[in-house]
């Protein structure tokens, strides 16, 4: 099959955040979503759904549990039951739910900054404690994880650990004996795993995504995975994404946390991960392909073309974390790239400690939007 991921598509009359939320000489690099065109069997069967025409509340889409186990099956090597899965809205959803499905109160809710902007709104939606570890980050640009003070927050009245793997924003996809070595720690203190796994079909070469859960059945019986076909296939606005959820009752404390506010996906969104999750590997095949020429683009330019600027080499995501704290700025980076090269980029003080002085990047989009976007950074830059 063939996939022209150069296509330009005018997403400005779209009803995009990404492409609406600033003027229009801005070029939108901020929001999680790919400029691409999403699998044209997800748009057939979109297509065949609406010709139906009756657009009732859906329970399920025929096929859909089977295509999911299937490719985690396949993408993992992680066997699952159908009965394990359960629905949800969307992923931020869905780790609020997780929080909320705790029973005791006044606990505290870990993460590791700088993460996920919507992370550190979860504690004071559930009347958690906010607990932050940061991540180490090494002089080479890359961040590990610091286990003394992981562990030490995870001892300290800690009732569920909410972990982001692959990282959003820094790019890291943790390996086994980080992960198991988490997962000791946090079943050694009795804490509870919530693991947003987003971005696990985005992994480039020479990595590879383990589920926390997929561990050992001690570990499964401890953790809440939350997966999407969203970022994966570019359907993130169709809203649709899954709970694992081994643990009968942690299931149910989990669909007990809906009180009345994480309604039910819808016919379409349900309809559209269905296709992508039975027909859709080619497309993803070719776009990761697609994707690793964009990020090996990109650091080559960062590293010859941005004096003071400089990232480490993403091993998951479509998302570069852009360190700038060598610039010589009056303003945060965010400001400074906007304003002067009208590029609209995350701020990175936005994703917690540890942020400050970054910005992030995403590179899911057509090759010549990436060179024209870095293009006028470089530019702005020159005139510092």
């Amino acid at each position: 099959m063939q996939f022209n991921f150069d296509e330009l598509i005018d997403r400005r009359s779209s009803g995009s955040i990404k492409w609406h939320y600033y003027n229009e000489d801005v070029l939108p690099m901020w929001v999680a979503d790919m400029d691409f065109r999403s699998p044209q069997p997800v748009i057939d069967a979109l297509q065949q759904r609406v010709d139906h025409g009756v657009f009732g509340y859906a329970h399920d889409v025929p096929g859909l549990k089977d295509a999911i186990l299937n490719w985690l099956k396949e993408q993992y090597k992680w066997q699952v039951q159908a009965e394990d899965i359960v629905y949800v809205p969307g992923v931020v959803p869905g780790f609020n739910m997780a929080a909320q499905s705790l029973t005791q109160p006044n606990l505290g809710l870990l993460i590791q900054t700088p993460v996920y902007m919507p992370f550190l709104e979860v504690a004071d939606n559930a009347n958690m404690q906010k607990k932050y570890t940061q991540l180490n980050h090494l002089p080479n640009g890359r961040y590990e994880i610091d286990f003394d003070a992981f562990e030490a927050a995870v001892a300290d009245h800690t009732g569920m650990f909410l972990l982001c793997n692959p990282h959003n924003p820094v790019g890291r996809v943790y390996n086994r004996e980080e992960l198991e070595r988490m997962a000791d720690i946090c079943l050694r203190h009795d804490v509870q795993i919530c693991s947003d796994e987003i971005h696990a079909d985005l992994i480039y070469s020479g990595q590879q995504h383990i589920p926390m859960a997929s561990l050992s059945p001690e570990v499964a019986q401890n953790t809440i995975t939350l997966l999407a076909p969203s970022k994966t296939f570019n359907i993130a606005g169709l809203g649709f994404s899954f709970a694992v959820i081994s643990n009968p009752k942690l299931r149910q404390a989990f669909e007990n946390a809906r009180r009345g506010t994480a309604g039910w996906s819808n016919v379409l969104a349900m309809t559209a991960a269905c296709a992508a999750y039975q027909d859709g590997a080619p497309w993803l095949s070719a776009a990761l392909n697609y994707l690793e020429a964009n990020r090996d683009y990109l650091i080559d330019f960062v590293n010859n073309q941005l004096p003071g600027v400089h990232m480490a080499k993403p091993e998951g995501t479509y998302l570069a974390w852009l360190d700038c704290n060598d610039l010589s700025l009056n303003t945060s980076p965010h400001q400074f790239f906007l304003q002067k090269a009208r590029v609209s980029l995350n701020d990175g003080a936005t994703f917690g400690p540890g942020g400050e002085g970054f910005v992030r990047l995403n590179f899911g989009c057509p090759r010549s939007l990436l060179a024209e976007g870095l293009e006028r950074m470089r530019h702005a830059l020159l005139v510092l």
